[in-house]
């Protein structure tokens, strides 16, 4: 080998050597231009669970057609009186409680 070869490759681990003790920098990115952001106002309706059943709904009457009253009555005609007594309280309440759940629907 020459003296210009061994001296080129000196020069040459000389110059690599160099290199290796740079700092390290990160690659330039280019800046990529990014779209605005789209933002939508959504209104989500949610149902508000409520009471169905109204709180002035009265309680259940006490029907005068029970067996210890059927029981205890005089004859037939008693009986019967007691019974259609029985039957209009029913329809009213049976009418009420329609209305509450005609409501409901």
């Amino acid at each position: 080998m020459s003296g210009r070869g061994i001296a080129a490759g000196l020069l040459t681990a000389l110059i690599t050597s160099a290199c290796a003790t740079l700092p390290r920098t990160p690659p330039q990115v280019r800046a990529q231009a990014v779209a605005p952001a789209v933002s939508r106002e959504v209104i989500v309706k949610v149902p508000i669970k409520t009471a169905c059943v109204p709180r002035a709904l009265p309680a259940a009457p006490k029907y005068p057609d029970s067996e210890a009253a059927l029981r205890d009555a005089g004859g037939a005609a008693d009986r019967y009186q007691l019974l259609a007594a029985g039957r209009i309280l029913r329809n009213r309440r049976l009418a009420v409680l329609e209305r509450v759940v005609e409501g409901c629907r």
